[in-house]
């Protein structure tokens, strides 16, 4: 027994540019609510040692006016009012370092230490439910800083001798943006300029220190930003 069936398919009659851009595909909802940095800035050996990236929370947006300066243009010199994103950066909590080694596979992690203080804010990450938990995280760490130092300071000769990239774990402070969120958002900060041994050595001196965003970026300095939508919908 065969069956014929006919399936009638939609076609448009007449051709028009796409709608949307193709750079937002593919369209659905991320794995992830934060932003992940995909290649940091080029390495350069002659600059001194520098952080190269930094997190920040939306704030709101507001607008601007400014002088275009569009060559060719008709607003070529003149006013114009634009669109702005605030972004509120409270200052960055170093927390750890990172070592990559260089592979023809990519970057492979040799080994991470992480300093001898960490706060709830950070360690509120490494937990499902901070509340039922026994927050234990990090105690026997600490008190290798103390009696183990031996071992800290062979991983970071480790890192000295067989790495080629050095990254900084950073975490946010969130308790200063005054939401409602209490669990820090963790960051690796790869550290560009100079040698291995001046790379770890900056890492090391800023454990437990803050960093702000002007020691990042300055001031008219043309950045990158990453960041993720909220997905909405649409009852039709």
């Amino acid at each position: 027994l065969q069956m014929l069936y006919t399936h009638a398919m939609s076609h448009r009659k007449f051709s028009a540019p796409r709608h949307g851009s193709l750079g937002f595909l593919p369209r659905k909802r991320c794995v992830r609510h934060q932003g992940k940095v995909k290649s940091f800035p080029r390495d350069d050996a002659k600059k001194p040692c520098h952080f190269t990236a930094f997190m920040g929370y939306k704030a709101g947006m507001t607008h601007i006016v400014r002088q275009a300066n569009r060559v060719g243009s008709k607003i070529h010199e003149k006013d114009v009012v634009e669109s702005v994103t605030i972004i509120e950066c409270p200052p960055m909590i170093v927390v750890g370092m990172v070592g990559y080694v260089e592979t023809p596979r990519g970057l492979r992690t040799l080994t991470t230490v992480w300093a001898e203080n960490l706060s709830n804010e950070v360690k509120r990450r490494f937990y499902k439910n901070w509340t039922h938990a026994k927050k234990k995280a990090f105690t026997k760490y600490a008190k290798k800083w103390a009696s183990e130092k031996k071992e800290i300071e062979t991983e970071i000769a480790r890192i000295k001798k067989y790495c080629q990239v050095v990254r900084a774990l950073a975490h946010t402070q969130i308790h200063k943006i005054g939401l409602r969120q209490k669990k820090a958002h963790l960051l690796e900060i790869q550290v560009n300029g100079g040698t291995v041994d001046d790379k770890v050595a900056f890492v090391r001196a800023r454990f437990e220190q803050p960093i702000n965003v002007n020691e990042v970026f300055e001031v008219n300095q043309m950045i990158d930003t990453i960041s993720i939508t909220k997905a909405t919908a649409t009852l039709v």
